[in-house]
């Protein structure tokens, strides 16, 4: 599998996943409904589906390259949805998980 679809499949993940738990609170806690909260919970459903289609058969290998890019994916969502403003400190943070994600699903290694 190439790096470019990897990496999409892993911003496709992203998307489910940090939108799936956006519904979710916005149907809670900002008292949208539970129309939110049922469309928060399909995108949760999908985002396991779409992180199944990653070439590496090692799960655990595979979620942990995730978390970098769902950290930086939700400190962007936040820009985007929220307005939130990311400090020096949530950029460099995301920089190194995303970092430490490339290490761990893209080193090469001697199979």
């Amino acid at each position: 599998m190439s790096v470019a679809r990897s990496v999409a499949l892993f911003l496709a993940a992203a998307f489910l996943e940090i939108g799936g738990a956006w519904l979710v609170w916005q149907g809670l806690r900002e008292h949208r409904g539970l129309l939110w909260v049922g469309g928060g919970v399909v995108a949760l459903g999908l985002y396991g589906v779409v992180a199944t289609f990653q070439s590496d058969a090692n799960f655990g290998r595979i979620l942990a390259a995730y978390g970098g890019v769902f950290v930086a994916g939700s400190l962007a969502w936040g820009v985007i949805a929220d307005g939130y403003r990311p400090d020096r400190y949530d950029i460099a943070g995301a920089l190194i998980c995303l970092a430490g994600m490339a290490v761990i699903m893209y080193a090469p290694r001697g199979h």
